[in-house]
């Protein structure tokens, strides 16, 4: 919905969420009719119920109506907005079960103060940077609403791209036609995010990407890195990927080297940012890249498709994608000091949520790898499971946990049976409503602490039955029996509350065929399109894993 026309943006929308295999049905509300959609009870928007609200006020209208105030009221111009759009996404919340995205404002400088505008709350540029703050605290409190950055896009490209004054003049288009689709990809970055695909894990070769040269001609004291010359964008483009592995990146090293030549800068180069305990996985040897990351994605357990690769070798890049066309591999420019703006151009780490336990991803990661490591010395799966001496504790959704199943729920792909995701805001309601029972698993192991990494949600669904409406689970945790010791977990639950039945689905996706016989090889009979297990026949299943 818009205060300006949107025909072409809902034609770029569709093309990117074609190629980025999402088949959006949209509908577009007719112009300028914001309000009415929004305020009517009746409105074709309630009618449409959309599982994504785009909604996108044009900075120009916002100028004219600040023009047409007077000075005392200009000054508070962007409180009064914020309030305006407050109202708005509270009453879409009111009626539908929906996630907003909402496009801020590229700056307009009208100059009319000059540089003195940054002084004074009466100067438009001060209200609109001050709106466009305030925005982004409104997001970071309401889970349900997320920005799509046009202010940032039109700083990348520069106003005389972003912005057309004669089409504007003739059509009221505030985006110029040329950079519509890069609107449109950032939009489909957050609504991709929303449904489980984004990115999870950055591999990277070493020589001319973390530092310039070729460690192993050039020697540790011959590479160039630091803040002198050349060195300074390798130390730079270090600092950007260190941000990324603390916001929870899983950061992996694939390089053609000897592992201790490659190791020694990561050991002994004063000026690396990157140290060794910040990579989860290091490979370095003559093998080929592809049977390197191969071995990778074993090890880490995730798809292809949440995977970036950076070489500079273009025939690397080449082998590569040919052998992998789901990972994303970057056409780096070639002068290394555009490396950091292109990436910065790209957008490929998108997220539509975040916690504090993303910070210990890579920890988790590197104990897995030990994990794996330690079961090749075992000839029975079994007495591996045992050895690992395996906790969970289980909690109902709480304040402290929800931030976690939000991030599980729209994360998760492999393990998901119906693909279902939910926001915080929507499982606090869950957390509060007694028609919903909700599980929250953690494990730990001899070797570490996985954190929560599985949630179950059941609605009561009559009398006798309760319906499996979410059961999700992290991929690190794959085959050590954590899916057993859940059903076991539910069923006694349903019992306990004088339950008889769990029912449960399986929705089919592109990556979930892991759990396609789950409920059939854990006891359910199939009726019509749902599975029926009767907990009064159940006879919980031996895992290794124990309740604290």
């Amino acid at each position: 919905m818009g205060d300006s026309p949107t025909r072409l943006l809902v034609e770029a929308l569709r093309g990117e969420g074609f190629d980025s295999g999402l088949n959006l049905q949209i509908f577009e509300a007719e112009y300028n009719q914001i309000e009415r959609q929004v305020f009517d009870p009746d409105s074709e928007l309630y009618n449409y119920a959309p599982e994504i609200v785009i909604l996108f006020f044009s900075v120009h209208k916002l100028l004219s109506k600040y023009n047409k105030l007077n000075p005392a009221e200009q000054s508070t111009f962007a409180s009064e907005q914020l309030s305006d759009f407050k109202e708005i996404t509270k009453k879409i919340e009111d009626r539908i079960n929906t996630k907003i995205i909402f496009f801020n404002f590229p700056e307009i400088n009208d100059y009319v103060f000059g540089n003195y505008g940054n002084k004074t709350d009466r100067s438009f540029i001060f209200q609109l940077r001050k709106l466009n703050y305030e925005l982004m605290c409104f997001a970071q409190t309401t889970s349900s609403f997320f920005i799509c950055d046009l202010s940032s896009i039109q700083n990348q490209i520069g106003k005389e791209h972003f912005f057309h004054p004669a089409i504007y003049a003739q059509t009221e288009i505030t985006i110029s036609p040329d950079l519509l689709p890069v609107v449109a990809k950032n939009t489909v970055d957050i609504i991709g995010a929303g449904y489980g695909k984004f990115k999870k894990c950055l591999i990277l070769d070493l020589d001319n990407i973390l530092w310039g040269g070729v460690v192993g001609d050039d020697g540790i004291s011959g590479i160039q890195l630091g803040f002198l010359g050349i060195g300074k964008v390798f130390t730079e483009l270090q600092e950007w990927i260190k941000k990324l592995k603390d916001r929870g990146i899983i950061l992996t090293v694939c390089s053609k080297n000897e592992e201790n030549t490659a190791k020694e800068p990561f050991e002994k180069h004063p000026d690396m940012v990157l140290n060794l305990d910040d990579i989860a996985v290091f490979i370095a040897n003559w093998n080929s890249k592809a049977d390197n990351i191969q071995q990778i994605q074993q090890i880490l357990n995730i798809g292809f498709d949440s995977m970036v690769f950076l070489d500079d070798n273009p025939v690397e890049r080449s082998i590569v994608r040919e052998n992998f066309p789901e990972i994303t591999v970057p056409e780096l420019p070639d002068d290394p000091a555009c490396y950091l703006e292109f990436l910065y151009a790209l957008n490929l780490f998108e997220t539509c949520n975040y916690s504090e336990t993303d910070t210990n991803r890579t920890i988790q990661y590197q104990i897995e790898a030990k994990r794996i490591e330690n079961r090749r010395t075992f000839v029975s799966e079994n007495d591996f499971l045992q050895s690992l001496s395996m906790t969970s504790h289980i909690e109902s959704f709480n304040t402290f946990n929800i931030p976690r199943v939000a991030q599980l729920s729209q994360r998760t792909n492999q393990f998901n049976l119906r693909l279902v995701r939910y926001t915080e805001a929507e499982l606090e309601k869950m957390s509060g409503n007694k028609d919903f029972c909700t599980f929250a698993f953690t494990l730990k192991d001899k070797f570490g602490d996985n954190g929560l990494i599985c949630a179950v949600v059941l609605k009561k669904e009559d009398e006798q039955t309760l319906f499996i409406d979410t059961w999700i689970m992290s991929c690190r945790v794959f085959n050590r029996g954590m899916e057993t010791f859940t059903l076991n977990t539910i069923a006694a639950f349903a019992i306990e509350n004088n339950y008889r039945f769990l029912k449960g689905e399986y929705i089919p996706g592109s990556k979930n065929e892991l759990v396609k016989e789950l409920f059939k090889s854990s006891g359910f009979k199939e009726v019509s399109d749902f599975w029926i297990l009767d907990c009064n026949s159940y006879i919980g299943k031996d895992c290794f894993i124990s309740k604290i």
